[in-house]
């Protein structure tokens, strides 16, 4: 179409260079009449060459005016032209509905994704490289208790941190913050993208109300917790309140003889000093599982922290018929407090000697891989029976125990050496078999 309108125009600037040129023959030749006619004629073609310009120009301007505006509603006529023009016209309507259904797509998601956004409970807030909010849904400005939301800067009235950490949370962190209100404190876990569009850089935060799950997590702690220090002291107390009994029983029987008196206290007293110990040991574990220092934190030689552990439970692991195998870099270095982290591998390393072995074939390995930015982590895995469901629930718990001399606090008190460092203690089965405690210090 295109094409046939420039071929239009070509064909009527020929003309007019030739209608040019023969006026100007004619009056070189004194055929002024004949030259006057064909100035006339000239004339009209440069007339129809600007109507055909100025419409043609108008008609595109005027598209492109409309849609940049964003209106839709105009419609090219498409009579009373010639048959180029209207098949022009009908190009350029052709364009316009080609647009303005593109345009109502467009709409249409952006009406979705809205939906989607508020329907969420989790908080979703849009701001660009001026902290202007671009989007925030109503769970976002619920967390704050905003109801309007326009600025990070508002967020000074919530807590006056709180614009900087958002400024300044970079993609790939995850922090928790505590927002109080009139009634509570919320617990809110922050993570934030970055996606970059023609207006600029956009900065997109999540926020989730995570106060229910940790208060659901530490009830039930707490219960575990409690049913664990119930068996334990009903376990010491039972048997005192049996023999007390017993003992009145006794004294209240005018039938006893004194040598039945005597014998039966001398055994009541035995069995509540075997008892008291007991208690003494558990509530000895308690004080030793909450007088745990701070850490000190220095800089060690992660190659020479192994190979003392290993020494000192050379003996016993030649006594058990264990091997133990051991990898550490040259430049393996932690930032840890020595004692504290070799109180932790101790723990770790005598519960792997101590599982139960299905074979003869016993094998322990230990493996420490620092990285450049001072993170480490320290397996230590050994290839005895797997740990039971039920155990792996509450090994973590203080004072559980399935040993029949344990205390039930390696593991706890470990997990919270560790957490005091800043790092972790996880637990997961390794591809050939091997239950293995990872040990993972932040630099």
């Amino acid at each position: 179409m295109f094409k046939s309108i420039q071929y239009k125009l070509t064909l009527l600037t020929f003309l007019l260079v030739a209608e040019v040129a023969a006026a100007t023959w004619l009056v070189l030749t004194g055929r002024y009449v004949h030259a006057v006619v064909c100035g006339v004629a000239a004339a009209a073609t440069i007339l129809a060459l600007h109507r055909h310009y100025r419409r043609f120009n108008q008609n595109l301007v005027f598209l492109l005016n409309t849609l940049d505006n964003g209106d839709y509603s105009f419609h090219f006529s498409e009579g009373r032209f010639s048959a180029r023009e209207k098949e022009f016209n009908a190009t350029l309507n052709r364009i316009k509905d080609v647009l303005a259904n593109a345009r109502k797509e467009v709409v249409e998601n952006e009406k979705f994704l809205s939906l989607i956004i508020e329907s969420v409970s989790t908080g979703v807030l849009i701001l660009d490289d001026r902290g202007v909010v671009q989007r925030s849904n109503h769970s976002a400005q619920a967390l704050f208790g905003l109801p309007v939301f326009t600025h990070v800067n508002q967020l000074r009235a919530v807590d006056e941190h709180l614009p900087d950490l958002f400024q300044g949370l970079q993609p790939g962190d995850n922090v928790q913050i505590a927002v109080p209100n009139e009634r509570e404190v919320k617990q809110i876990s922050l993570s934030v993208s970055h996606i970059r569009l023609k207006r600029g850089l956009m900065r997109v935060f999540t926020l989730n109300n995570i106060g229910n799950a940790l208060e659901n997590k530490e009830t039930e702690s707490w219960i575990r917790l409690i049913r664990v220090l119930t068996h334990e002291i009903m376990n010491s107390i039972a048997p005192v309140s049996s023999l007390s009994e017993t003992l009145l029983s006794l004294y209240r029987d005018a039938d006893s003889t004194p040598e039945q008196l005597r014998a039966n206290t001398i055994e009541a007293f035995e069995t509540i000093q075997t008892t008291a110990s007991g208690l003494l040991t558990f509530v000895e574990s308690y004080r030793q599982f909450t007088s745990i220092p701070r850490p000190r934190k220095e800089r060690i030689e992660g190659r020479e922290l192994i190979e003392q552990l290993v020494k000192l439970h050379e003996p016993a692991l030649l006594q058990g018929g264990i091997a133990l195998t051991w990898q550490a870099g040259e430049d393996a270095h932690l930032m840890a407090d020595r004692n504290l982290l070799m109180r932790v591998l101790v723990n770790l390393l005598k519960n792997a000697m101590e599982a139960p072995y299905p074979t003869a074939d016993k094998r322990i390995r230990i493996r420490l891989e620092a990285k450049a930015d001072g993170s480490a982590t320290i397996d230590v895995a050994d290839n005895g029976s797997p740990i039971s469901a039920d155990v792996l629930a509450n090994m973590f718990i203080p004072f559980f125990t399935t040993k029949p001399a344990g205390s039930g606090v390696g593991l706890s008190v470990s997990r919270y050496i560790l957490l005091l460092h800043g790092g972790t203690l996880q637990h997961h089965l390794s591809p050939d078999g091997y239950t293995t405690f990872r040990i993972t210090l932040e630099g």
